[in-house]
């Protein structure tokens, strides 16, 4: 009799590529996540009820019911309960749970068969740092981590991972059994020590190279256990993540090798070049309103702070009042605007902004030079001029929204202090650049209720 479970296991990874295309396009990204679930769902069926070893099918379905219903309640109570401005450490969490997935398989595989493959080690090694990590980046995310870093760091990092890839290929050869909780650790402790240095304005970069690595484990338990879902899946994840690794490290000027070896971000600060000098200009209320209603074109830059503020919805209203009146509204968005990639995109998407408000960060700078009001919300570093004129900058070179390009720019933040880089922004100091301090969402109510007043 043939079985079918290589179909079932064909539809699920046919399910798992295009429903990645569809997600590729914010109209058909629910259904691409549900055409992924579905084949999911098809190939969980098919190895619980078609597997077969020696004609013998699986067993312990006790053990395996209650794994499946525990996954399932936590995932289901945690999509509904989760705000979508906690969405960066939820990515977190679910990603390091994958990664320590793969970790127990390989784990468990050596436990079993008494000696360590290739793939046992590599999913071992690469998951372990993923569930390391990940765990550090849910805690810096939520405020329960700090950003920390000693002397000499980076020497540690390095070291520590040619020992793990020194220990990973004498285990491979000599095949002694405990050497093997010693690489977990070391795995562990690196996970750490490359994480913690790096603060939270360079996490989208983090969290995209640890999804890579979380996929790139699967794939390795797809090799151990002859899975193809398994093995596309982590493929599919782990070139989506190192893809859009080398895109983020690209649009915030900074190298993979820095990235692996967790030499960038941190608490360092620089000069930047402004110390602290200049004069701003602050603009009221009222006239922040007047100056938006009679405006033709408009753009929007989101930041981090429209994210802790929740001020998704109010901009949106405000957008639509302003579009109501003959104004063209448009959003600016950085790359690694937020605290996770798409951060920005995924808060707009949830207020149900039109995804072709949205423009990419090289549209928005053909655009400033003829846009009559750029209206920044919490957003810093991503609009700092120094990064293209300061070579002194720690953020040289790092592409940015041009915003000091248009008529006039009024930027909302909380105060005058320097953002995540920390260094002052001499776009807050430039004659065009009026700003309008309080929290976003708060402002944001008021300025809408202010426009209303207009006729």
């Amino acid at each position: 009799m043939v079985s079918l479970l290589p179909l079932c296991y064909i539809l699920g990874s046919v399910t798992f590529i295009v429903g990645l295309k569809m997600m590729s396009h914010p109209s058909t990204a629910r259904r691409g996540n549900l055409v992924a679930a579905s084949g999911m769902a098809v190939a969980i069926a098919g190895t619980l009820f078609l597997y077969r070893d020696g004609g013998k099918g699986l067993h312990n379905f006790g053990w395996i019911a209650s794994g499946l219903l525990a996954g399932g309640v936590l995932g289901v109570v945690a999509a509904r309960k989760v705000r979508m401005t906690a969405m960066p450490e939820m990515v977190s969490l679910f990603n390091g749970m994958g990664g320590a997935c793969a970790a127990l398989i390989s784990l468990s595989e050596f436990r079993h068969e008494g000696m360590a493959a290739p793939f046992t080690l590599a999913g071992l090694v690469i998951g372990s740092v993923s569930f390391a990590g990940s765990m550090v980046a849910w805690g810096k995310l939520n405020g329960s981590v700090r950003d920390f870093a000693f002397r000499g760091q980076h020497f540690v990092n390095i070291l520590l991972f040619l020992v793990l890839l020194g220990a990973s290929i004498y285990m491979g050869i000599a095949q002694v059994p405990l050497l093997i909780y010693g690489i977990t650790a070391g795995a562990l402790v690196y996970g750490v020590l490359f994480v913690l240095p790096i603060g939270g304005a360079d996490m989208p970069v983090v969290i995209s190279l640890l999804n890579s690595f979380t996929g790139v484990a699967a794939a390795c338990g797809g090799f151990l256990y002859h899975n193809p879902v398994m093995l596309t899946g982590g493929i599919l994840v782990g070139s989506a993540g190192t893809i859009l690794t080398i895109l983020m490290c690209k649009a915030m000027n900074r190298s993979l090798l820095n990235v692996l070896i967790g030499s960038f971000g941190g608490s360092g600060s620089g000069s930047g070049g402004a110390g602290g000098a200049g004069t701003y200009r602050e603009i009221s209320l009222s006239d922040a309103a007047v100056v938006l209603t009679y405006a033709r074109e408009v753009m929007v830059v989101p930041g981090y702070g429209l994210a802790v503020a929740q001020a998704q919805h109010a901009c949106h209203e405000l957008e639509r009042l302003l579009s109501a009146k003959g104004v063209n509204v448009q959003y600016a968005i950085h790359p690694v605007a937020g605290r996770m990639p798409g951060h920005m995109n995924v808060l707009l998407a949830e207020a149900d902004v039109s995804y072709d408000r949205l423009l990419e960060m090289e549209a928005a700078n053909d655009l400033f030079s003829h846009t009559d009001v750029v209206l920044v919300l919490g957003a810093n570093d991503v609009v700092n001029p120094a990064a293209k004129v300061d070579p002194s900058s720690p953020i040289y070179g790092m592409p940015i929204l041009e915003v000091e390009k248009a008529k006039l720019v009024i930027v909302n933040k909380r105060s005058m202090k320097p953002g995540y880089a920390g260094i002052e922004n001499q776009l807050f100091f430039q004659p065009k650049t009026s700003m309008l301090f309080g929290d976003a969402k708060g402002v944001l109510q008021q300025l809408i209720a202010e426009i209303k007043t207009i006729g």
